[in-house]
């Protein structure tokens, strides 16, 4: 009688074992051939797909990084980075259909397509999903990663309080010139020239800027955070394969998850003790900063707790707030240490409208040549390599019907190096071609996108303008600079695109 039992439940066991796997094969295979056949009625072709994994396994490679600085050129770094979506452009062309296992996902660079993304204002088109679940431990449902009705809330309380530049750059005058006497040290000890790997120290920089920002007087409380968050970042993007990987996988009990688990949960408790803190301790709307605004507005209150709101948001400003800005401020750097005409320029400039003062606010709106360098900086190498969004409806951009539930990658770099919008220089540092704005440019405007596209453009540009042209202006004030011999050329992706072996630069004080 018991192996009768044991026969029964043994078979019942592979029947439902079997009946899942025929239909998960069936739902993945009428789902991609729904996909692909609606896709290429238009026209659109792509790499074969895997049945499970999609083109995944080809998305996991990196070839050997070239060094262009040495023939003065600086291509789209995604060619090196990504190489595979550069392949499959030249063989299915400008938009074309890939997947990442059963993820349907719409590489473009048909610049019509993209004019119609920016334009759109729809919720129904927003951050992909499967991002939001596998980058939660950074972002939670913060403004970068949520959508619909909690992200238009978000944006509503937050992007308001990133217009404070005017009244944050005596702040940022402070906390630069900190930078600025501590290389001077440097140079003195060193006998008037030091070799200085500089993008650790504007990590600093920007990270005690944006700790002020959020948390006032309380920023130590942020630096704390902020060594907790850059811990956690490392730990997420230890793979360039990170982006592309399934969420599911964060939920294996291997050491690294462990480690993410316990750096979140730290990352959590440090922050609600610094909101009691705020709540404790500014009683008056002298003591604002970014945290108390948050506090005193309206969380989600059914869809987002009170707690969530306020830390994801903190670590999502804190991140984008920082990195970004401190991967602007290196790239210029090296581009000005490789072009020694243009830091000329910008430093005759610098010189000429602050006449030996610190910077105020009125001073950097009148620094036209900084603001190129700027500009080109950010075209040449995007601190983002993708505008990612999702379609949670069927959509239609310029002549593309788009299924519900595909996923738009839009790669910056490539973008921003297309000749047909850029001219035949477009690998070349030419900040002049920023003289008459961005519109005397770009053939498309929207081509342009080193702070994202459209509706989510990011909410903190004006404040990082503010903050590179303050700590540009006093370094190009106090210093010279140009590239060490032992500065290697290898744009990596981590979070953001940085130097991977950092960027040693030359540095002598400049004479008057």
């Amino acid at each position: 009688m018991d192996s009768i039992i044991t026969d029964y439940l043994s078979s019942v066991i592979l029947l439902g074992f079997c009946s899942s796997v025929i239909y998960l094969y069936v739902t993945t295979w009428l789902k991609l051939r729904r996909v692909q056949d609606m896709l290429r009625k238009q026209g659109i072709e792509g790499p074969s797909p895997s049945l499970f994994s999609g083109n995944l396994s080809a998305m996991k490679k990196r070839t050997v990084p070239t060094k262009e600085i040495e023939r003065g050129c600086y291509h789209d770094y995604t060619k090196y980075i990504f190489p595979y979506f550069d392949r499959w452009r030249k063989d299915y062309g400008p938009v074309y259909l890939y997947w990442m296992e059963r993820r349907p996902a719409l590489y473009v660079t048909d610049p019509a397509i993209i004019r119609d993304i920016s334009r759109c204002v729809s919720l129904d088109l927003g951050k992909p999903r499967h991002h939001q679940k596998g980058q939660e431990p950074l972002f939670g449902r913060g403004i970068l990663k949520s959508n619909g009705p909690i992200w238009a809330h978000q944006r509503k309380v937050i992007a308001p309080e990133f217009y404070m530049g005017k009244v944050m750059v005596e702040l940022m005058n402070e906390i630069a010139m900190k930078l600025v006497n501590s290389w001077g040290s440097m140079v003195d000890h060193q006998g008037g020239t030091a070799v200085i790997t500089v993008d650790k120290d504007l990590m600093s920089f920007s990270a005690d800027v944006i700790s002020r920002a959020i948390f006032g007087s309380n920023y130590a409380t942020g630096k704390e955070i902020f060594l907790r968050l850059t811990a956690l970042s490392k730990e997420m993007t230890a793979k360039q394969s990170f982006l592309f990987e399934l969420p599911y996988w964060r939920f294996l009990p291997s050491k690294r998850n462990r480690v993410i688990r316990r750096l979140e949960q730290e990352i959590h408790s440090l922050i609600l003790e610094a909101v009691q803190e705020h709540r404790e301790r500014c009683t008056s709307l002298q003591d604002e900063d970014l945290l108390l605004s948050i506090l005193r507005s309206d969380s989600m209150a059914d869809q987002l707790s009170s707690d969530a709101f306020i830390v994801d948001n903190c670590k999502s400003i804190y991140l984008a707030g920082h990195e970004t800005t401190a991967v602007n401020a290196t790239w210029c750097m090296m581009l000005l240490g490789a072009h020694p005409d243009w830091q000329a320029r910008a430093r005759a400039e610098v010189v000429e409208v602050c006449g030996g003062r610190m910077p105020d606010f009125k001073m950097i709106q009148m620094m036209k040549t900084l603001t190129m360098v700027i500009q080109e900086t950010l075209r040449l190498f995007p601190p983002s390599s993708f505008v990612v969004r999702e379609t949670f409806q069927d959509m239609k951009f310029g002549h593309l019907h788009i299924p519900k539930g595909t996923n738009l990658w839009i790669p910056i770099s490539t973008m921003h190096h297309d000749q047909a919008l850029w001219g035949l220089d477009a690998d070349e540092f030419n900040p002049e071609r920023f003289a008459g704005g961005v519109s005397g440019a770009c053939e498309l405007p929207q081509g342009y996108m080193p702070f994202g596209l459209g509706a989510r453009t990011c909410v903190g540009q004006n404040l990082a303008m503010v903050e590179l042209k303050i700590f540009l202006s006093l370094i190009l004030a106090n210093f010279t600079f140009s590239l060490s011999p032992k500065y290697c050329h290898s744009p990596s992706f981590q979070l953001t695109v940085r130097p991977e072996f950092g960027l040693p630069l030359v540095v002598k004080r400049r004479v008057n």
